[in-house]
């Protein structure tokens, strides 16, 4: 398909910004409609004014009328433009107990409040100005017709040549006029949008709270399914793999007058299950050790120190236990660093510190080896950082090329 050319891009945008267009009418339509709206607070307004000692009762009178008028504000916006001003959600309807007192004191009744006070009357004025361009306009550049119109001897003499400035003027205002009427409906729509609605930060705010407390429940849902997988494959497989390694030693103890390669299939098969006893052991203690919901992080994290190929100096000082949720992740974070120092890096030793303050856990490993630690060059970091940002935690990795290597990892516990 051919780009069109600048002439047809020039005259398709003044086509849709004609006088004629559905772009003026619309928003004609949106700011004349918001005179009949505004009329009982303009009324209201010249009450006020004619008589400054009864000002209270307008503002009375305009704050019971102000649910009516926000209603058919955001009926008129949607109506006419499509734009949907979202509803403030309340407890209570404001004729009951407990309802009126709160909506009162909120904030967003104030803003709606101000909104049909000021702007829904300045709103207003535009749409009058706007009805009377479109009338101005309309009566100037056709005066000649008007004019043409009335009987030869009611005509004024040489009006053929006294009204080009008239018709010139009202061709003027049909261009000027749906301008206008864009500009003011543009103000009028943004006005709606910030004060007829939500308070847009405390609506990301209330996203951000029903966000972290749906993860929170995601979490601890994963969380309750792998103690779920942990028991069934210690009380299930686990048990039948430790049975069927002892029926098999039980038959290499007893069968000795069996064949040599039968003696070799039975020696061969028990010494597989043991093997695959001490795999399901190591994958049971991956997915939720049972010390750490028996016997908390404490002891789960010194099991892991002592099975490490290489001295670790542990430091743990929890006053308080977190959440299940944050000492897992803490479990798992201690676990696969030690893991990753065992392969990659060559250390002699290493220092763990675990310690709470408030409602802070920090986590810190160091180790004396090699360095060059890069969350780029392999997933155990990415993953270990994956975990840690699964909780708003934060990580840092201190590790130059010839060590040492400082991991630091902050966990909240308030989750």
């Amino acid at each position: 398909m051919a780009t069109p050319g600048p002439l047809r891009r020039a005259y398709d945008w003044t086509a849709a910004h004609a006088p004629w267009s559905a772009w003026a009418w619309r928003n004609t339509a949106l700011v004349v409609a918001a005179v009949p709206v505004a009329v009982p607070v303009v009324l209201a307004l010249a009450y006020t004014f004619s008589n400054p000692g009864h000002i209270l009762k307008t503002l009375g009178f305009v704050l019971l009328l102000n649910p009516l008028l926000t209603r058919l504000q955001r009926s008129r916006f949607w109506s006419l433009t499509g734009l949907d001003i979202p509803k403030i959600p309340w407890a209570r309807p404001w004729y009951r107990w407990g309802g009126l007192i709160p909506r009162l004191r909120a904030e967003s009744t104030w803003r709606q409040y101000g909104y049909h006070l000021v702007v829904s009357p300045l709103a207003a004025v535009g749409g009058a100005l706007v009805v009377l361009g479109w009338a101005t306009g309309a009566a100037f550049a056709f005066i000649y017709s008007w004019v043409w119109a009335l009987p030869v001897s009611a005509r004024p003499t040489g009006w053929t040549g006294g009204y080009v400035a008239f018709t010139i003027l009202g061709v003027l205002l049909l261009i000027a006029t749906p301008w206008f009427a864009a500009l003011v409906a543009a103000l009028d729509s943004r006005a709606a949008v910030v004060l007829l609605g939500p308070n847009r930060a405390k609506e990301l705010e209330r996203r951000v709270e029903d966000l972290a407390e749906s993860r929170a429940d995601i979490l601890d849902a994963a969380d309750l399914e792998r103690r779920r997988i942990e028991r069934d494959l210690h009380d299930g497989a686990q048990q039948r793999l430790v049975s069927l390694a002892m029926n098999l030693g039980i038959a290499r103890a007893t069968l000795t007058d069996l064949p040599p390669e039968a003696r070799a299939v039975i020696d061969e098969a028990h010494r597989e299950a043991k093997e695959a006893i001490e795999e399901l052991s190591n994958l049971v203690r991956g997915l939720h050790p049972a010390v750490l919901e028996d016997r908390g992080l404490d002891a789960a994290i010194s099991g892991i120190a002592a099975r490490a190929p290489f001295p670790v100096e542990l430091t743990v000082d929890l006053a308080e236990r977190p959440s299940p949720t944050v000492e897992a992740v803490a479990y798992f974070v201690v676990s696969e660093t030690l893991a990753n120092v065992a392969k990659h890096a060559r250390a002699t030793r290493c220092s763990v510190q675990v310690r709470r303050r408030a409602q802070l856990l920090t986590i810190t490993v160091g180790d004396n080896g090699v360095g060059g630690a890069d969350p780029a060059g392999g997933t155990g970091l990415l993953g270990l950082r994956k975990r840690v940002g699964s909780v708003d935690g934060t990580i840092r990795i201190n590790s130059p090329h010839g060590g040492p290597t400082v991991i630091t990892v902050e966990l909240p516990c308030g989750l």
